[in-house]
């Protein structure tokens, strides 16, 4: 795992991790997604949307970076004063694997505007480059056509559809399962 924090940045948006005393950034992006996120994330405790929640989970995020477990990156505007999304790779595991899990989510407000896109492109180059992963595996619900159409446009392929995969919002989900390779090893093998 590289030594330094990723920072991207993109035309309109920068990748970051935020700062524990930065806590009340993402903590006015959870609290104003609640509602637009809820039929796509698990179901979460009230303390989820605290201050407190998020600078405790705003340091074991960084803890898990420096062990090589977890890439969490939260996308901002230019200023980097409003959260405008997060994406996260998770399960990172090497040996013959060398693969991890993609989440994400962006808010309500910047839905459709292509941010999501955008971040993905320069974080999954990153990825690629850095980490030198061979595989990013992204799941969305089959009714997410949205989530679908991104993963698409961004090169995912459908491996599949995992039978009630995920607890999403209190209920088992099926997922369409999907991943991404890294070009450098399709190129060589």
């Amino acid at each position: 795992m590289p030594r330094a924090l990723p920072r991207l940045e993109t035309d309109n948006l920068v990748l970051r991790y935020l700062d524990p005393r930065e806590a009340p950034l993402i903590t006015r992006f959870r609290v104003e997604n609640r509602q637009h996120l809820l039929e796509w994330e698990p179901a979460r405790r009230i303390e989820y949307y605290t201050e407190n929640f998020w600078e405790v989970q705003l340091r074991a995020m960084l803890r898990e970076f420096r062990a090589g477990n977890s890439v969490c990156l939260t996308i901002l505007n230019t200023d980097e004063r409003q959260v405008l999304g997060v994406c996260n790779y998770t399960n990172i595991v090497r040996g013959t694997f060398q693969s991890c899990h993609l989440g994400y989510a962006v808010a309500g407000s910047v839905q459709g505007q292509g941010v999501m896109q955008e971040a993905l492109v320069a974080s999954n180059a990153w990825i690629f480059r850095e980490l030198r992963l061979h595989r990013i595996m992204a799941n969305y619900l089959p009714r997410n056509t949205r989530s679908g159409r991104l993963l698409e446009k961004l090169g995912f392929e459908k491996e599949g559809l995992a039978k009630s995969f995920l607890r999403i919002n209190g209920r088992w989900e099926d997922h369409v399962l999907t991943s991404l390779i890294n070009p450098a090893d399709i190129r060589t093998g």
